[in-house]
Parts: structure tokens; C-alpha cells; sequence
């Protein structure tokens, strides 16, 4: 009886979060729907600056975002707009009255958005300064030196939102939760797929291997539709390969996850004088994202185990067809993308 409830209680809870990340990724269909914007300020001689403003090429509904400058900061032309890889990119020049330090830059329509925009100031001397922008925070007193405190919070933000706004990778984790029958054996399998994408973000990061985004994404969608079709077979009673080796599959497919997570990083960079610091905050704040998740996802569990709710048998394919068929979307239309990108 007992190990019914539980099994009710994860597909409840399972079929909830199935369907709210669906509805959420169903707006756009695209894994990171909510990725972050790049606002980049460059100090150039003669007190000028080259501004570059990226933003995803699909954005979410509702979302417009824009640059708010100094108004010491006058644009000198209209500049030029670039399409750069998935983004679309405005990159012109301003015109200062002084240095960037101590003015107040920020992004218009940030407070009302869901996303979060990484802000980039390189001064004259060489200095990077690197924060996240969000909802909380849409703009930012340029100080005079970042700290290592501010380093370690800046990329731990970024972190934390990127897994949070990776549907993805969120999808990845709600299979790994359905299929993985015992909290024990949930807890090693979550910790290989820590270990492997932390093992591959570090060596990307650190420029030790090099692979191509585009590729490791529709490679990652992939992994998404495997896990669900696990769990299919498993409900019909087959044996599966993630019920024999489930670290070894978590921590596999950790290594895949850990290179797209390489590429999120790669849009702000790594300062040159934190690079340890900055890395590990980063992943610390993917880990922090995702215990976040999977504690949610088991909190609801418990809870549902109380309600004198009926599911019927067999329910548990409902949140993996649901897991299944955008993972297939979205290896089919990343695939595509590679495809296409090698025509032009």
C-alpha cells in the first residue's frame, strides 16, 4: 500500500511539473526561452565606448528589452545590427563625458521581465566587470573594483538562473526523478550527473575542449527523449538500462549537459584574474538551481501522498509522453539549425 502511494504521489507531482514546463516551453518551444540578453560597454580612447547589446532571437511573450545609458553617454551613430548564432546582436559607439566608472547603467523592461541580462564593462586598464541584471536588480552603479565577493555572487547568479530557465536540463532532472525508484538511489544518480557536468563545464570553460554548441544541444534534446522512452519501457515491464546502471547513464549524460552549460558561460567569459573563483561560483549556483528543483519536486511528492487522490494505473506515461515530445521537438528543430548551418 505504502509503495503505492508513492508511486501515485510521483506521478501526481511528475505530471504537474511535466505539464507546467511544457506550457512554459510551449510558448516559444525552445529550450531556453528565457536565456539571458549580453549588455557589453567598452572603453575606448578619447572617452568613448563600444556598446554591444545581444538578445536571444526568440524572446519570451510580452518581453522588450532595451539598454538604459548614462546620459553622459551620447550614441555617436545607429550602428549596425548582426545576427550571432542564436542571437540577434546592436553593436554601436557613445560618446562620454568621462570614464564608465561611477555611472549607472541599466536594461529598460527588465523589472517587469522573467529573464535576467548579463552586463559586461571593460575599462581602459584592461578591468572586466561582470554582474547579472534581473527583475531585482535592472541596473547597477559601475563601482570603482569588482570584488571576489562580487565576482563569486555575480557568476553563482548566473548559475542559478540559468538551470532554472533551462527547460531543458529541468526536463533532464524530472526524468532522472520519475525513473529512479528509491530517494537513496536518486541521491547517487543526481550526484553523477553533478559530477559529469561539472567535470566537462570545467574543462570547456577552462578552453582544454572545444566543441561545437549547436551539435551538444540537439545531443542533449536527444538525451531527453531517451530518458522518457526509458520510461515507457519500464511501465511495460521491460528491462532498462538506466534501472541497471542508473549513475553511469546520469553520469554520462552529465558530461553532454556539462558542455552545454560551457556554453552560457562562454557569452560572458571567465575574468582572467578570478577564473577558479568565478567557475566554481558558476557551478555552485547550477548546483543550488538544481537542489532547488529537485527538492520542490520531492516536497510535492510528500504532500501528495497525503491526499486521498486516486491516480489510475499507468498514468506515469503521461509525463513521459509529455517529457518525450519536446525532447523530440527540440532534437529535431536543433538538428536543423546544424543542418542548415552547414549549407550557408
Amino acid at each position: 500500500m505504502g509503495a503505492k502511494r508513492i508511486r501515485r504521489g510521483r506521478v501526481a507531482t511528475s505530471l504537474l511539473v511535466a505539464l507546467v514546463l511544457l506550457a512554459l516551453g510551449a510558448s516559444d518551444l525552445r529550450a531556453h526561452a528565457l536565456a539571458p540578453s549580453l549588455l557589453e560597454l567598452r572603453e575606448l580612447p578619447g572617452q568613448r565606448a563600444a556598446v554591444r547589446w545581444k538578445q536571444p532571437a526568440q524572446q519570451p511573450p510580452g518581453t522588450r528589452l532595451w539598454p538604459l545609458l548614462p546620459e553622459s553617454c551620447v550614441p555617436e551613430d545607429e550602428g549596425e545590427w548582426l545576427r550571432e548564432g542564436t542571437g540577434v546582436v546592436h553593436a554601436y559607439t557613445v560618446a562620454c563625458e568621462g570614464p564608465l566608472r561611477g555611472l549607472e547603467v541599466g536594461v529598460d523592461g527588465l523589472a517587469s521581465s522573467p529573464t535576467s541580462v548579463l552586463l559586461r564593462v571593460e575599462s581602459l586598464d584592461g578591468e572586466t566587470l561582470r554582474q547579472v541584471l534581473n527583475a531585482k536588480r535592472p541596473s547597477l552603479k559601475i563601482p570603482k573594483r569588482q570584488t571576489q565577493r562580487e565576482v563569486a555572487v555575480g557568476y553563482a547568479e548566473l548559475g542559478f538562473d540559468h538551470i532554472l530557465s533551462g527547460f531543458d536540463h529541468l526536463l533532464f532532472v524530472l526524468a532522472l526523478i520519475i525513473l529512479v525508484p528509491t530517494r537513496r538511489a536518486l541521491l547517487w544518480t543526481i550526484t553523477a550527473f553533478t559530477v559529469g557536468h561539472s567535470i566537462t563545464l570545467a574543462l570547456a570553460a577552462l578552453g582544454w575542449i572545444a566543441v561545437p554548441q549547436a551539435p551538444i544541444e540537439a545531443v542533449i534534446a536527444f538525451s531527453i527523449f531517451v530518458l522518457a522512452v526509458e520510461i515507457v519501457r519500464r511501465e511495460e515491464g521491460r528491462a532498462t538500462l538506466i534501472e541497471r546502471s542508473p549513475w553511469l547513464v546520469a553520469g554520462s549524460f552529465g558530461l553532454l549537459h556539462g558542455l552545454g552549460f560551457a556554453g552560457a558561460l562562454a557569452e560572458v567569459g571567465l575574468p582572467k584574474s578570478e577564473i577558479p573563483l568565478s567557475l566554481f561560483s558558476f557551478n555552485l549556483g547550477i548546483e543550488a538551481g538544481q537542489l532547488t528543483f529537485v527538492t520542490g519536486i520531492l516536497l510535492g511528492w510528500g504532500l501528495f501522498r497525503k491526499l486521498p487522490v486516486a491516480v489510475p494505473a499507468g498514468a506515469v506515461v503521461v509525463p513521459a509522453y509529455a517529457i518525450g515530445v519536446l525532447g523530440a521537438y527540440w532534437f529535431f528543430e536543433r538538428s536543423w539549425q546544424v543542418v542548415a548551418a552547414g549549407f550557408r
